[in-house]
């Protein structure tokens, strides 16, 4: 395994021991089995680090939303945007850790704003794609073409958010995959 490599999972394994807090680059050096030295000749910092996890390690949105656009005009319209959901709930229950942690701490948030900036990235580009894809569902006849896309891909990756937060502090009363068809055939109803 890459050097890199051992530090991104070593980083995914100290967050998860230990938060964002107690996920300090000591730590996660130990855990690679190099020096913290060799952490910022592959890293810029903590902030680069934390997002490495993100992008690299938790389930991702990108491929989900190719998929998705992919399927634009075939299938089922609500199982399609069911297993998206699916997949949304899943990386946000992993990325909460991270989120969580960064949002509580000033100076890494403040260095993940501008990373993000610099990358031309952020929690509001799969919304975006989402809002893309829901239009092309619309010119397509299957989703109702008064609906407004931008409202409709927010409520679907804001309630994904909303349950994945939730996850987090209680057992919630019923099962992700019917919750998930729920909100897709309310999105896609006409």
């Amino acid at each position: 395994m890459r050097t890199r490599d051992r530090i991104i999972d070593a980083a995914e394994q100290a967050i998860r021991e230990f938060g964002i807090a107690g996920a300090t680059t000591k730590r996660i050096a130990q855990q690679a089995g190099c020096s913290e030295a060799l952490l910022y000749k592959h890293f810029a910092g903590k902030e680069a680090l934390f997002l490495a996890v993100l992008l690299e390690r938790l389930p991702a949105l990108g491929p989900a939303l190719a998929r998705l656009r992919l399927g634009t005009g075939q299938g089922d319209l609500a199982a399609n945007l069911t297993e998206f959901a699916l997949t949304a709930l899943e990386f946000y229950r992993k990325a909460a850790g991270i989120a969580f942690g960064v949002l509580a701490d000033p100076s890494l948030l403040s260095g993940f704003r501008t990373m993000l900036a610099e990358r031309q990235a952020g929690p509001h580009l799969p919304i975006q794609a989402l809002a893309e894809i829901l239009r092309a569902e619309q010119r397509g006849g299957r989703l109702d073409e008064g609906a407004d896309a931008d409202a409709a891909a927010a409520m679907l990756m804001g309630a994904c958010f909303h349950r994945a937060n939730l996850s987090s502090f209680v057992d919630l009363p019923d099962e992700d995959e019917p919750w998930a068809a729920a909100i897709a055939r309310t999105l896609v109803r006409k």
